[in-house]
């Protein structure tokens, strides 16, 4: 088994956090507060990340606390 890259480990502590944080459903001027205070953390922690990873990480994490959509019946 291979370690996990510094970048694998950001995104899966960034998707545990979403989960554990409640931030799906929450309004959307509460998910930026809360993504721009989680992503200076995780650029803290994983000082290794590029600024375009710790971008990247965002915009899934963004995806990630989204909620399900619908599926309409054809």
């Amino acid at each position: 088994m291979r370690a996990a890259s510094p970048y694998e480990e950001a995104r899966d502590e960034l998707f545990q956090q979403i989960m554990r944080c409640g931030v799906v459903g929450s309004a959307p001027e509460d998910q930026r507060d809360w993504f721009d205070n989680t992503m200076e953390y995780l650029t803290e922690r994983y000082h290794e990340l590029a600024p375009s990873e710790v971008e990247e990480l965002r915009v899934l994490g963004e995806r990630f606390a989204q909620p399900p959509k619908e599926r309409k019946v054809v």
